[in-house]
């Protein structure tokens, strides 16, 4: 009975479920590799990927920014937004009109300062 279901296992072997089936490999030289790296690295992509986007023939934009200051530009529209919408809640907070108009100004015009500074970054 167990070779009768070791017959079963076997032929039930498992098929990969990808969107390509076939695959490419090659081997190039450390120097190669660490040329595709950088410029893998210099796009926010992995090697292989870099390398298949290149060999379909793929126009590859570098972009405008490094990661740092990618991560860091994320950073500061998280932080515009999160006042964004404390200045929303505050004013749905006081629908009935007792609204400290200095303060909102105040706070407004800052991220204005803020969202042109960010701007001038992005510009």
């Amino acid at each position: 009975m167990s070779e009768r279901d070791n017959d079963m296992a076997s032929n039930l072997r498992k098929v990969p479920n990808r969107k390509e089936p076939r695959q490419i490999s090659f081997r190039v030289s450390e120097d190669e590799y660490s040329k595709l790296q950088q410029s893998a690295e210099t796009l926010n992509m992995s090697v292989p990927s870099f390398v298949k986007k290149k060999a379909q023939g793929s126009r590859l934009v570098a972009p405008k920014f490094d990661k740092e200051t990618r991560q860091a530009i994320a950073r500061d529209l998280s932080k515009l937004g999160t006042n964004v919408n404390q200045i929303a809640k505050y004013c749905n907070s006081k629908k009935e009109g007792n609204v400290d108009w200095e303060r909102l100004n105040y706070n407004i015009e800052h991220l204005r300062k803020e969202v042109s500074e960010l701007w001038q970054r992005l510009n």
